[in-house]
């Protein structure tokens, strides 16, 4: 192991593996929380080779290693013996600094986005094949329908089986743990056991009634289907993961391997089936009931409020907040109209972006809408609304009230979901239910239509498209049509010609000399020279033309290494790894090929600051011991100044 005796080193020097509670790291520091800081040798640390500096925030003890500290953390982390923490785990979660409703979002979020690729290709072959089968082209008994809908019916049935991963994951749990949790709940065997006459019932009269066919020890069991589902399982995983680690104390590590499961298994499962499994799907049942009495209230308001404000849930992510509403209604009720009054809003924001197009004198923004609406058809629309509508304002404003007027279009016809399928022109087949191509299906074409058609229209007529632009989209074009070559020439002593690497801003902001930042291993200049910016717009281009080199999962700094081969991390406030990603959004990943002035990152600075920390970034060349750097003395910068230049 390359870094074994660095390690080694450190280890001993925070005082023994038995001083350390946990240890994660960043883009360049390895962070440790220590039992007792004292115990720690700091200056010794400080003093060698291959540690830049150490420093101490926020209750963590940081020992900053430099680029290369993913592959010190994997060693400190095999010869410690430490948990490997490099993901998010429900600890890191509790610690986040989010509001209560953010930490749901983000636990929804984590839990349905690994599968949500696979559930929505298993919805779409379900959904052609009921399409099919609606115009004759298959027969219900012939065997390729039957093959295609067990690939269709797959993923839906054994849900628990694929969130019980993960969840547990997610929890902080062994995710292995968590599919046995799952399995148990669909186990064959659960639905046969509730054949035949019950033993007796309970809560008879009561909506809650259940009859009892089988007991455990004597305790009654409440079988329900668990095929499906969602919030049993979620919640058996999240007490699971808690049980686990409380073995994981109590049992030796020599035996840690099979008694840890074998118990947390031999606990959790019994108690989902008697008191877990059956709460929660009531409480399911319950959501569920809730939400079809509010539809059927007034389905037409009902369209017009999902309709209108669908694309604004999708911008702040508080749409993962539906989605374990929609599963429940499909597993509970065989189908769901949540979902469906958000159908028209793709359409509706696809038919501003052609009303854009086709009004604009701006070649720009002629070629961003071409792209963004044909990724639009098939219902991804971030490029149409990052790239076109939202900067304009009123073509999005419009797209929200066509995607209204589409979405009470549909509740009036009462289409409803059947299936998780595709979005965008691969969502209809989802409408297609046990009659067939009925009004609603119907209904909720006539919905895309109109949607886009208001939406295209509008938009040409009083979207504002030719208006004077403000100076934060001229510099934006500015900025992304600007040469993607990032040599210029330059004189230097009036005499010798030579080439420079110019780097330029990647936000808007206030320029701080590097020496100003508050954290000494980017103020010294340790971890390379460079500029600091406050920035006061939450979004991070591509200072120059390169691959990504590092994106850490939080998504608070990004690694870049330039076509002509400068290294540059650019790292968003002060400790903001913290966050675990809350408030950053990434547009790249690590390996992409990344174009000067494209969008890599953005960023909510009220909320970093709301939460505590200091938004000041640094823009450091790590390899600048090979260069002359030359910053820029302006006191303000937007996208695309010059910030430092290089020079060899």
């Amino acid at each position: 192991m390359k870094y074994e005796q660095l390690a080694k080193s450190i280890i001993e020097k925070v005082g023994g593996k038995e001083n350390v509670k946990s240890v994660v790291h960043c883009i360049t520091r390895l962070r440790f929380k220590l039992k007792d800081e004292s115990k720690a040798q700091t200056e010794a640390l400080k003093n060698m080779d291959d540690v830049v500096t150490v420093m101490k925030s926020g209750g963590q003890y940081q020992v900053v290693i430099g680029n290369h500290v993913p592959d010190v953390y994997k060693a400190v982390v095999a010869v410690g013996g430490f948990a490997d923490q490099s993901q998010q785990n429900e600890e890191d979660a509790n610690e986040n600094k989010g509001s209560l409703f953010s930490r749901f979002i983000d636990i929804i979020a984590s839990i349905f986005t690994p599968i949500l690729g696979v559930l929505a290709a298993t919805g779409m072959i379900k959904g052609f094949t009921a399409l099919f089968l609606s115009v004759g082209w298959l027969d219900a008994n012939d065997g390729t329908y039957q093959i295609l809908n067990i690939v269709g019916d797959s993923l839906f049935h054994f849900l628990p089986i694929f969130l019980g991963y993960t969840a547990m994951k997610k929890f902080g749990g062994s995710p292995f743990i968590g599919i046995a949790i799952g399995a148990s709940l669909v186990y064959p065997a659960v639905d046969t056991l509730m054949t035949g006459d019950p033993l007796y019932v309970l809560f008879a009269g009561t909506m809650f009634e259940s009859p009892v066919f089988v007991t455990f020890f004597g305790i009654p069991v409440i079988l329900m289907s668990y095929a499906s589902s969602v919030i049993p399982v979620i919640l058996a995983t999240f007490f699971g993961a808690k049980i686990e680690k409380w073995f994981k104390k109590v049992i030796p590590d020599v035996v840690k391997t099979f008694l840890v499961p074998f118990f947390t298994l031999l606990v959790l499962v019994p108690l989902t089936f008697i008191i877990i499994g059956p709460i929660s799907t009531w409480a399911a049942r319950i959501v569920g009931q809730a939400t079809v009495f509010v539809y059927d209230l007034s389905p037409v308001i009902a369209g017009l409020f999902i309709g209108s404000f669908w694309q604004v849930l999708v911008i702040f992510g508080l749409h993962w907040g539906l989605v374990p509403v929609v599963i429940n209604n499909l597993s509970t009720f065989g189908a769901d109209p949540v979902l469906t009054m958000m159908f028209a809003a793709s359409f509706a924001q696809i038919g501003a972006v052609l009303g854009v197009y086709l009004k604009t004198t701006n070649k720009k923004l002629k070629s961003l809408s071409i792209p963004a609406f044909i990724s639009g058809i098939f219902g991804v629309t971030e490029p149409a609304i990052y790239g076109v509508t939202l900067p304009k304002k009123k073509p999005f404003i419009i797209s929200c009230i066509a995607a209204g007027i589409g979405g009470g279009i549909i509740g009036f016809f009462g289409t409803q979901t059947y299936m998780i399928g595709g979005l965008g022109i691969f969502m209809i087949p989802s409408f297609i239910g046990p009659n067939g191509l009925d009004m609603t299906v119907w209904g909720a074409l006539i919905a895309m239509v109109v949607a886009f058609v208001l939406g295209a229209v509008l938009t040409y007529l009083f979207g504002g498209v030719n208006k004077e632009e403000t100076p934060l989209e001229k510099a934006e074009v500015a900025a992304t049509e600007a040469p993607v070559e990032p040599v210029v020439e330059t004189i230097i002593n009036s005499a010798v010609e030579v080439k420079g690497e110019v780097v330029s801003s990647p936000f808007y902001g206030e320029v701080l000399p590097l020496k100003e930042v508050k954290d000494e291993a980017f103020a010294t200049g340790a971890l390379g020279n460079g500029i600091a910016v406050i920035p006061t717009a939450g979004k991070l281009i591509a200072p120059v033309s390169g691959t990504i080199s590092a994106l850490f999962p939080s998504k608070h700094a990004v690694g870049i290494i330039s076509d002509n081969g400068a290294e540059l991390l650019i790292h968003v406030g002060m400790d903001t790894v913290q966050l675990q990603g809350e408030f950053f959004t990434a547009h790249i990943q690590q390996g992409d090929r990344v174009e000067k002035g494209q969008l890599l990152i953005e960023f909510d600075i009220k909320g970093i600051q709301g939460a505590g920390f200091d938004i000041t970034t640094p823009v450091i060349v790590t390899n600048s011991d090979r260069y002359n750097l030359m910053t820029t003395e302006e006191k303000e910068v937007k996208h695309g100044d010059s910030l430092i230049t290089l020079i060899k």
